[in-house]
């Protein structure tokens, strides 16, 4: 026994060193074949080893060689700070800690960094072994949210000031329409009240782009052909560029079809042709384009990632200055403007770009420094059923007036708003009860009072019960009761409660033929199509 015992006492070191040597192979074989980069350096911050995830990660143009220096990793514009941060730790300081960096080379990708010392048996220090794993994929994840969240709140803003502004021009527009409207007043007054509604006007259109980059905009999409719908607005786009700038079409055909707002997508296309024509300040050139794109995999324009699908593209392409790469990341932000000095308010792109995401579409945007800035709306194809077109304008029916005395419900906590509301009705010879709130229209009206009632207007956000809540207690002994509501400020949840039969939405301001063409629509009782104005034309199946 004692000597099997010496025998295997003198066989220990010999199986040590095997086990050493195959350590090492292990420990070579794990640092060579990570996915991630890592390596070592030297006291003198010279690299020893570097594995093939490293040299992957900053591309061949990326000096890794034995006794490189280990700071040329890092990019050039932090290489100082990133490297003294992480040449601190080779004293017997502050314990490691991960740290993030920009490194050199293909993409100038964004590491995590995660340090260790190399400590020898006695002890001492004698370098740094490090980890790189990449996370500009991550880093990207995380500048979107943050950018997501900053619209969000913006476009919560937006919608809370939209909501008090709109309400006060529809005071104001209102009321200037009445002045215009009467009798007997002097040419002078008139045309002061016309100069007043004016410039609602211009305060609601303003709204208007504050709740467009908000994604809050009450839209009213259809289905339709892009190519005639850019060709129909090409002269109002000549009329607006002037004479500095050379428009021309390139439209791919077949065209396609798309769902989308009209007035809307006339808005983008404005608002990225006059920002071309601000690109060239001494003239150049403008190009329209549609072509279609289908994509199978993610497509990343900076901070943008358009999913796979089909599409239809709208592109604006200039020939002015560019932009810089530095302003590429923000051009979409609300208020950011590189023409502070030209005027420039930074609402034109934010505007687009939430038209475009509340319509189901993307931007991309591709810029060069001297050659120009294309920029591409990205719009869900239509794929369904293509609607037959309509009549033609020139055939209209006239215009109709409700006969015989009827009875609203004007529900409004604004008193001024609900006072103009209120003479409009009644001089058209209705029967008007109003009520500054939804639970004392409930309350005034008591168990019976609905049944007298024709039609119900209320404002949608109100204390206590709001516009849609109030609709539908009333409706539960009226149940086809027509009812309009209107909004100074519509987010995606009221406009699906507005959805339904008998019931329109009117986003304020709005003026006030536009609410009794409304109740018009509503109120009048079915019967016998009207005789049209002039006689249709004789379409040959082969037209439509």
């Amino acid at each position: 026994m004692s000597r099997l015992f010496s025998a295997r006492r003198n066989a220990a070191p010999r199986l040590i060193d095997r086990f050493a040597g195959e350590l090492d192979l292990l420990l070579s074989s794990l640092f060579d074949t990570g996915a991630s980069g890592r390596m070592v350096c030297d006291l003198d911050g010279r690299i020893v080893r570097v594995n093939a995830g490293m040299r992957k990660l900053v591309g061949a143009g990326v000096n890794l060689e034995s006794g490189a220096p280990a700071a040329g990793v890092f990019a050039a514009d932090r290489r100082e700070d990133s490297w003294l941060e992480l040449f601190s730790l080779l004293a017997a300081g502050p314990s490691p800690h991960e740290f993030r960096a920009r490194l050199e080379g293909d993409g100038a990708p964004v590491a995590e960094v995660m340090p260790a010392r190399l400590v020898e048996a006695d002890g001492s220090i004698s370098g740094l072994i490090v980890g790189f794993t990449d996370i500009s994929v991550q880093r990207g994840l995380e500048v979107k949210l943050a950018q997501g969240q900053k619209m969000q709140a913006v476009g919560e803003l937006a919608g809370g000031i939209a909501h008090d502004f709109n309400n006060l021009l529809t005071g104001i527009l209102g009321a200037g329409e009445e002045i215009v409207g009467r009798e007997g007043i002097d040419t002078i007054t008139r045309e002061d009240a016309v100069q007043i509604c004016a410039a609602a006007k211009r305060g609601a259109a303003l709204v208007r782009q504050l709740l467009a980059f908000g994604r809050q905009q009450t839209l009213q999409p259809k289905v339709m052909a892009i190519n005639p719908a850019v060709v129909e607005f090409l002269p109002m786009l000549r009329r607006t560029l002037g004479t500095n700038c050379l428009l021309e079409l390139d439209l791919e055909e077949p065209g396609r079809y798309v769902t989308v707002d009209p007035v809307q997508l006339d808005q983008v296309l404005l608002n990225l042709a006059l920002n071309a024509r601000d690109a060239m300040p001494d003239g150049g050139k403008i190009i329209v384009r549609t072509r279609h794109a289908l994509l199978l995999a993610p497509l990343v324009r900076e901070q943008e990632t358009i999913p796979p699908g089909r599409y239809v593209v709208i592109e604006v392409q200039d020939s002015g200055c560019g932009i810089a790469p530095e302003a590429l990341p923000r051009i979409f932000e609300p208020f950011f403007t590189t023409r502070r000095d030209q005027g420039g308010t930074g609402l034109g792109l934010s505007t687009v770009h939430g038209i475009a995401r509340q319509s189901g579409g993307f931007m991309a945007v591709d810029s060069e420094i001297g050659k120009g800035t294309c920029f591409g709306l990205y719009l869900p194809r239509y794929e369904g059923e293509i609607p037959i077109p309509a009549l033609p304008s020139a055939i209209v029916s006239p215009q109709l007036e409700i006969t015989g005395n009827r009875t609203v419900l004007i529900v409004d906590d604004e008193d001024e708003v609900r006072r103009l509301a209120v003479r409009m009705f009644t001089r058209r010879g209705w029967t008007v009860q109003d009520a500054d709130s939804g639970d004392a229209a409930l309350e005034m009206l008591g168990e019976t009072g609905a049944e007298a009632l024709d039609l119900i207007v209320s404002d949608v956000v109100m204390p206590g019960l709001d516009g849609p809540a109030l609709v539908r207690c009333i409706r539960e002994t009226r149940p086809h009761l027509p009812a309009i509501l209107v909004s100074g400020y519509a987010d995606e949840k009221l406009r699906r409660d507005l959805t339904g039969r008998d019931i329109e939405f009117i986003a304020k301001p709005y003026s006030l033929k536009s609410l009794a063409d409304a109740a018009e629509r509503l109120v009048l009782p079915p019967g016998p199509a009207p005789e049209l104005a002039c006689t249709a034309p004789s379409l040959r199946p082969s037209s439509l």
